[in-house]
Order: C-alpha cells, then structure tokens, then sequence
C-alpha cells in the first residue's frame, strides 16, 4: 500500500470513530445545555443502543428495521427515566452533585449491562454486507459510510428541530437563561426530561450503527463518553457544531496517531489534547468564555 492509499485509509477511518465521538459529543451538549452539567452516562446509552440492538436481533430475532426503531425508543426511555429517578426529585443542587449522580448512572448501567449481558463481545452484521469499496487504493467498508450518513442526518434534524419548532427553540430559551425561560410559561423541568430523551435516543443510533464495526461488550460506554466529552469540550461547551468538527477531529487525529506513531497511544492522543484545551482555551475552539467554568474542576 502506497503512502497516499494509507493517508485516505487511515482518513476514512478516522472520519468513522469521529463521527461516533461526534455524536457522543452532540448528546453531552444536548443536556449541558438545559442542565449545565456534564452527563458522564452518555457513553452507556451509546452501548445500551448496541447491547439492546444486538439482542433484539439475535435472540428475539426481530428484523433490523423494527429492532432499530424498537431499540432508540428502550434507551430514549431508559435516558428519561434515569432523569425522572435521579435528576427531577432533587431540589436545586449543585452542578458538582449532579455530576456526581451521573457518575453513578453510568456505573448503574454497566452493572446491569453485565448482569444481563456477561462479559463477552457483541457484534452486529453490517447493513450493507462486509464487501469492501475500493478508493484510491484504500478499502472502506458500507457501515462507514452509513456510520457517516446517520450524523449527517442527526445533525440535520437537530438543526430543523432548534430553529424550526417551538419544543427546540423552548430549549435553546432555556439554554441561554432558565429563569427567564421559567417567567414566560417554559416548563424547565420538562425540558430536561426532554434532554435527557433525546440525548439518549442519539447515544442509541450511535451505538446501533458503531457495533457492527468495532464489536460492543458492557464497559465500552466509559471510554466512548471520555472521547465524546473531549470533543465536547473542544469543540466548546454548548456548541453543536463544534462538537461534530472536533470529534472528527480527534478521530483523525487518533487514526493517523495509530498508524504512523504507535497504536498504544490512539487513547491517550484525545486526553492530550483535552488537557491542552483545557489549559490554553477552555471555551474550545468554537466556545464561548462560560465553558472555561469547567476549568475549575
């Protein structure tokens, strides 16, 4: 394989374990946006999405199409009664302890994940089969483009449904300030139900689309959310589209990082640059200066 095949393999791969970063990413914005905390269990709705699907379809032996539905709406529920249990019946805590509690969450659900699940791998089949495509000397398989195509279409619809409907904009209201969006009849707590929702509805079409590539096993979900968390904070806190250019970004960064560096260092290349951010900008790159808030953590 020649140098410049290896660049456009090496890119096309980054550009997939990106967009999963992504849209992590996009889920811990989602709810920092209505809560201004950092939901450190939005990795386990991404392998509660994987861990579900996989099982809706090799043991209960459902068809894709009804599984993939049938699996968003099992974790976009369990995402709204995780805030409804441990979220809404505490009266007005700090950020630090709502931290804390997601902390738990996501230990909760790799508990559960492994009680129900076990220990082993999981994998899905490939959407559009396992034949690869040939590009410029590179191999890419289907699910990368369908892995590509899905945060297009999520990134859309986010975009559609913050601008364009009144449930989107009451959010982005109570975004910008929560008590002024409470005196002009926005019910607040209803809207962070309304986070905590779609936030784990996207982690499960993450989640879907990403096990058929790298397998799904119940403690996956810890390092996915420290990646999208990255991105997150690159990105900049709050920050949409910061968040799916930085986790591309990373992905990138972490696949190239692999193939001409060390694969031993693909983890360690996103806490470096977290830690980077952090220390000389931590609004991000596209952020405002209210995320350098979490520089005092």
């Amino acid at each position: 394989m020649t140098l410049s095949s290896q660049i456009v393999q090496f890119l096309f791969t980054g550009i997939t374990i990106g967009s999963i970063y992504a849209m992590v990413g996009l889920g811990f914005n989602i709810i920092y946006n209505s809560t201004g905390i950092i939901n450190f269990a939005q990795g386990e709705f991404v392998m509660l999405g994987g861990m579900v699907m996989v099982w809706l379809t090799t043991m209960v032996n459902l068809p894709m199409p009804l599984a993939f539905i049938l699996t968003v709406a099992i974790v976009t529920v369990i995402g709204a009664l995780f805030e409804r249990l441990a979220i809404y019946p505490l009266k007005k805590p700090s950020v630090l302890i709502l931290i804390i509690i997601t902390l738990a969450g996501s230990i909760i659900f790799k508990g559960s994940a492994m009680l129900i699940w076990g220990k082993e791998t999981h994998t899905l089949p490939h959407i559009s089969g396992e034949e690869p495509i040939e590009f410029m000397g590179a191999t890419i398989l289907p699910q990368t483009l369908w892995i590509i195509a899905v945060l297009a279409v999520i990134v859309t619809l986010l975009a559609v449904f913050f601008n364009f409907t009144m449930v989107g904009k009451a959010m982005r209201a109570c975004s910008v300030n929560p008590t002024a969006a409470s005196l002009v009849g926005i019910n607040v707590r209803r809207i962070v139900l309304l986070s905590f929702a779609l936030s784990a509805g996207i982690g499960a079409v993450a989640g879907i689309v990403f096990t058929p590539m790298v397998l799904m096993e119940y403690d996956r979900g810890a390092m996915l959310a420290l990646k999208g968390f990255c991105a997150a904070v690159l990105g900049g806190l709050g920050n949409g589209v910061g968040a799916v250019v930085a986790g591309l970004l990373i992905g990138i960064l972490e696949s190239f990082g692999a193939g001409f560096i060390s694969s031993g260092y693909k983890d360690g290349i996103a806490l470096l640059i977290l830690l980077i951010v952090l220390i000389i900008k931590p609004s991000g790159l596209f952020g405002v200066s209210e995320a350098s808030k979490l520089k005092e953590f």
